[in-house]
């Protein structure tokens, strides 16, 4: 229970401090003037939250929550702006992967898995529609989500005009791609989009994506798995890279 925090001065102190939840629960009924500013702040922050029965809430914990209970994240986002910079002044290539709508958290964990041991600078996920980095997520990148920053932003359209914007090329890969992925150039700084586990990759991203690739396959099962998908990738970046 380490990742939550109970009752309302508690949690309105943490989002005042700028530590915002990833989510609150919040009982039924609820009135008061403490709870209205807490409830106005929520609301303000466009934190998610969830009206829920006390029942729901004391099966969570026995401590005293006063009716609120919030998910705190298990890491420290960072924002992307303020990765950057360092990136390039370092002297290495940027390498990214930007998250379109993953919601397992066993994918987000093996995705940032093959990320960090590829030499990813950075995984970047948007903060609606898609799994935060939960516990499970850690444990299914055998600890990776502590070692490689996760920014977590509000629009990832947004995210992508940026990176554009800063020189980096923006490449998505897709099972219905323009073109082989073995035949682009990855030495260059690149952010490589990947798609949701049942959709890919998005309309909207595909569109302001600078390329949409493809991984070529003999078989007949129609795609990957994401995460799988996402470690072909980058480990053809982390090959063009050592040999360039």
């Amino acid at each position: 229970m380490e990742n939550h925090i109970f009752g309302m001065h508690p949690l309105m102190e943490a989002i005042q401090s700028g530590k915002l939840p990833e989510k609150v629960l919040i009982q039924k009924g609820l009135k008061g003037d403490n709870y209205q500013k807490l409830f106005s702040l929520i609301r303000e922050k466009k934190i998610p939250f969830q009206m829920v029965p006390v029942e729901k809430l004391n099966r969570v914990t026995r401590k005293n929550h006063q009716g609120i209970i919030a998910q705190m994240p298990s890491i420290e986002y960072v924002k992307l702006e303020d990765i950057l910079p360092g990136i390039f002044e370092s002297g290495e290539t940027p390498l990214l992967v930007l998250l379109d709508g993953i919601t397992d958290v066993r994918n987000l964990g093996a995705i940032a898995r093959s990320a960090e041991c590829a030499g990813a600078d950075a995984i970047i996920i948007p903060e609606k529609g898609s799994a935060s980095v939960s516990a499970d997520a850690i444990k299914a990148s055998a600890g990776a989500l502590n070692r490689i920053p996760v920014c977590k932003e509000t629009h990832i359209l947004q995210s992508i005009a940026f990176i554009q914007e800063c020189g980096i090329r923006v490449i998505a890969c897709d099972s219905k791609g323009e073109s082989n992925l073995y035949n682009e150039d990855l030495s260059v700084p690149v952010a490589v989009i990947m798609g949701s586990e049942d959709k890919g990759v998005s309309p909207a991203a595909r569109q302001v994506a600078d390329k949409v690739v493809e991984i070529p396959m003999k078989g007949k099962t129609g795609s990957l798995n994401v995460s799988v998908a996402t470690g072909i990738v980058l480990f053809e970046a982390l090959r063009q890279r050592d040999l360039s």
